[in-house]
């Protein structure tokens, strides 16, 4: 009687230990605890070294996106969308109004197909902007002025460069140089982290 009191204790113990693991792992993956942190240097160094493919990504990019829509892709792999989204601009183009928002997308499915296909794309559309993105270095764009190029994710968090075609006003710079979510590297660019839902919510490493 008692070996089996004993042995129901420690499957028990087993189990909730088990259960534990399990949600710590969840939460650490959650926070970027198994994903490289970039710091500012990280982001600019990578930005340099891939300058004339993420103005090239850019500029082909908001050409293939219509007027009046903005359009915003992230690859997971080389035949998974992270996300895709669809959206039609205000009249002065700093409004949105979503038709279109899907996570986890197969890129090469007939339904794939019946949602780019208003925009005017194909399946080679869509492999062309994987290749530029994977030229440049990085996942993910978002058309408009600036273009929001997204680098990398750690966790639930995203790097990205704001990418502008001339260099910003002095108020401008102000408003994206909050220390946080933006840091100024230069008159054309803005480096940017967006935290998800949890983790942090600011750059990690200012250096």
């Amino acid at each position: 009687m008692f070996n089996r009191i004993t042995k129901i204790v420690l499957l028990i113990s087993g189990i909730v230990f088990l259960i534990f693991v399990v949600y710590a792992v969840t939460i650490i993956n959650a926070f970027g605890g198994f994903d490289k942190d970039y710091s500012v240097t990280d982001l600019k160094e990578n930005f340099e070294e891939n300058k004339v493919e993420i103005y090239e990504l850019k500029s082909y990019f908001n050409k293939i996106v219509p007027k009046g829509r903005f359009v915003e892709i992230e690859f997971k792999d080389d035949n998974t969308l992270a996300k895709f989204g669809i959206s039609i601009t205000g009249t002065e183009g700093n409004s949105y109004k979503e038709v279109f928002s899907e996570w986890d997308l197969e890129a090469y499915t007939p339904r794939m197909d019946s949602i780019i296909k208003p925009l005017g794309w194909t399946r080679e559309t869509l492999k062309t902007i994987k290749n530029k993105l994977d030229n440049a270095n990085c996942i993910k764009i978002e058309s408009g002025e600036p273009a929001k190029i997204g680098f990398q994710r750690s966790g639930m968090g995203l790097y990205s460069f704001n990418v502008f075609d001339r260099p910003i006003s002095r108020e401008l710079k102000a408003a994206y140089n909050d220390s946080c979510t933006y840091i100024l590297a230069n008159d054309k660019l803005i480096l940017e982290y967006g935290g998800g839902a949890v983790g942090p919510q600011c750059f990690y490493n200012m250096n």
